[in-house]
């Protein structure tokens, strides 16, 4: 099983760059995993027939959102694709034991921000979390709230079945994964606050496939327009696979792939 994720930062402008289509032909991902989507089903006319499309749609027009491809046509006698169930966002309980309503900006339980696919043998979630911004304005939100609702979901679908999830978790969680550690210290995607979040998602147990198999920095997944960062290769890694300790054997491959365009962003991919 391949399974792609994209913050495609616009789904609509990265298919009227005649982007979109011609990369998912191109690597044939059984599941793709899509961020900041800023459409609506419906608004995006995608010539893929062979996969079912699950929206998680902001309920600000043009903002955030989620969504998730499943490819229906897969020759295996063993795997089946077919969602058994999908749900959309966090639920209401956690979000109110979290005290996840809200701030200035908005309720992030209404930005279209999770969604879970359940299948035979394990869930796959995609996310995108919430920007603490430039000025740290959402920090609170994010680490207070959000990170531990987050974790909390996973771990209670953990309790049924292993968890593939992936996204656009805005932090770098270590030095390692962004050029400028120094000069960014503190910065939005670099505070304590935020790195402290993906220590605890690693401390429940969940592992970053990335780093199963590539050690060394330099690996990136998103890239400032500014100053030619992309062709410097002056990023952040802020995109992510994480997964369940059971499915760890059964990890094989996980990849980022910087050379395809469309987005300040790059898929990653995972294949187990």
């Amino acid at each position: 099983m391949r399974i792609i994720s994209w913050n495609v930062n616009g789904l609509r402008a990265v298919h009227k760059k005649g982007l979109f289509v011609p990369f998912v032909k191109k690597y044939q991902p059984d599941i793709i995993c899509l961020q900041e989507t800023k459409a609506e089903r419906g608004q995006v006319e995608l010539d893929l027939p062979d996969y079912e499309e699950y929206w998680n749609s902001a309920s600000k027009k043009g903002y955030s959102g989620t969504a998730i491809f499943v490819r229906t046509n897969i020759n295996s006698k063993d795997t089946k694709l077919k969602p058994i169930s999908v749900a959309l966002g966090l639920p209401e309980d956690i979000v109110k034991k979290y005290q996840l309503d809200g701030d200035h900006y908005g309720n992030p339980n209404q930005e279209g921000r999770v969604i879970a696919a359940e299948f035979p043998t394990l869930y796959v979630v995609t996310v995108y979390t919430p920007n603490a911004k430039p000025d740290l304005s959402r920090l609170a939100l994010r680490h207070k709230h959000w990170d531990p609702a987050f974790l909390a979901y996973i771990k209670r679908l953990e309790e049924r079945k292993p968890v593939v999830f992936c996204g656009d978790l805005n932090v770098a969680h270590t030095p390692q994964d962004l050029a400028n550690p120094k000069e960014n210290e503190g910065e939005h995607g670099f505070t304590k606050e935020e790195r402290e979040g993906a220590d605890r998602i690693i401390a429940a147990g969940f592992i970053d496939t990335f780093r199963l198999f590539t050690k060394e920095p330099g690996h990136y997944t998103w890239w400032s327009h500014w100053q030619k960062a992309r062709e410097r290769n002056v990023g952040w890694r802020i995109d992510y696979f994480f997964i369940s300790k059971a499915l760890k054997n059964r990890v094989q491959k996980a990849q980022i792939l910087p050379q395809v365009m469309g987005s300040d962003h790059c898929p990653i991919t995972l294949e187990i």
